[in-house]
């Protein structure tokens, strides 16, 4: 079933590549920056981005064949339109040294276990909770927003060596992080086997 594109969406786009030089991205990567950078309308994501080609391949795989998707926050499930997400915030209790976000995404990890992309937004003690836990994931979107933990947290994420989509600055937040899934779920299978 392939999506149907917005004329508005194409024009958007359109300027967007006006704007900034796509061109020298790998296919999975450039579709993943050019998703955030509409996403936000902020070009400097660009820059501020770190992923890898070869792991957004085998998440892309992962993903088309049916991963599950677990999810920080309502919002970031609210962005992702063509998949069903797990998020388990609603069930999830808070405490002395574990928050709600953290316990969500242990109540989460019990139920969809290893193997899934992970896509956190909003909470950097989600992230930080996923990292404690052995969830062999596909990938981590790590995007959370924020002046408090929010750098640390995509700090870790690079460092621990796990599979994902982070940034370098304070910026992220729901929208950004559910654009960057939409993007591979977005991109055709076929392009991205090519380059496996």
């Amino acid at each position: 079933m392939n999506r149907v594109v917005h004329p508005i969406e194409q024009e958007s786009y359109r300027r967007l590549r006006a704007r900034l030089d796509t061109s020298h991205f790998p296919p999975l990567t450039r579709a993943v920056v050019e998703r955030v950078v509409h996403s936000a309308a902020d070009l400097e994501y660009a820059n501020d981005l770190v992923m890898d080609e070869g792991e957004l391949v085998r998440a892309h795989a992962a993903l088309h064949a049916g991963a599950p998707v677990v999810v920080d926050v309502e919002m970031v499930a609210a962005g992702i339109t063509r998949r069903k997400t797990v998020c388990r915030l609603a069930d999830a209790v808070g405490g002395p040294g574990l928050t709600r976000s953290a316990h969500a995404i242990r109540l989460a990890y019990e139920q969809v276990g290893p193997g899934a992309l992970w896509v956190i937004g909003n909470a950097p003690t989600a992230l930080e909770e996923l990292l404690t836990l052995d969830a062999a994931p596909a990938l981590v979107i790590g995007l959370p927003v924020g002046f408090v933990g929010a750098v640390e947290s995509k700090a870790a994420l690079r460092a621990s060596g796990l599979p994902a989509v982070s940034n370098v600055s304070e910026k992220g937040g729901s929208a950004v992080a559910s654009a960057a899934l939409n993007a591979l779920l977005y991109h055709p299978a076929s392009h991205s086997e090519e380059n496996a």
